[in-house]
C-alpha cells in the first residue's frame, strides 16, 4: 500500500507544481496584456488553473499525510523530513500568496510589475529543488 501511496503523492505533486510554475507566468502576461478582452480572458484562464493546482495541492498534502502514517517510524524522527515539512509548508503559504495576486488582478488593483511575477515565479523552482534533494539525499 505505501507503494501505492508514494505513486500517487508523487502524481499530485507534479500537478501542484504544473500550477506553481505556470500561474506566475499568466499573471507576467495578464500584467503586459493591453488589449480589451484580454484581462477577461485571463481572469477565466488563472482562476482555472488555480482549481487544478489547489486539487494538487489538496492531494499532495492528503498522500503525504497517508505516507507518514503508513510508513516508517523512523521517518518521523528524521530531520530532512521536517525540513522537507517546513518548505511544504512555504510552499503552500506561497500557494495562498498566488490566490491574493490573482485576486487582485482579478479587480484590477494589482500594483505589480511583470518583472516582479518573473522573479516570483523562480521561487516554486527552488523550493522544488530543495525537496528533492533532501528526499533523494536524505543529509541529515
Amino acid at each position: 500500500m505505501y507503494l501505492w501511496l508514494k505513486a500517487f503523492h508523487i502524481f499530485f505533486v507534479v500537478a501542484w507544481f504544473a500550477g506553481l510554475f505556470y500561474l506566475p507566468r499568466l499573471f507576467v502576461y495578464h500584467v503586459d496584456a493591453r488589449d480589451p478582452g484580454a484581462h477577461e480572458r485571463f481572469c477565466v484562464m488563472e482562476r482555472r488553473l488555480y482549481v487544478m493546482t489547489t486539487l494538487g495541492m489538496i492531494g499532495t498534502w492528503l498522500l503525504g499525510i497517508g505516507l507518514l502514517l503508513s510508513g516508517p517510524e523512523v521517518y518521523l524522527k528524521a530531520g530532512w523530513l521536517h525540513a522537507k515539512l517546513a518548505l511544504v509548508l512555504a510552499l503552500s503559504g506561497y500557494h495562498g500568496w498566488l490566490k491574493t495576486q490573482l485576486r487582485a488582478l482579478a479587480q484590477q488593483r494589482s500594483q505589480r510589475s511583470a518583472g516582479f511575477y518573473r522573479a516570483m515565479n523562480e521561487v516554486p523552482t527552488l523550493l522544488l529543488l530543495a525537496v528533492v534533494i533532501l528526499v533523494v539525499v536524505k543529509p541529515f
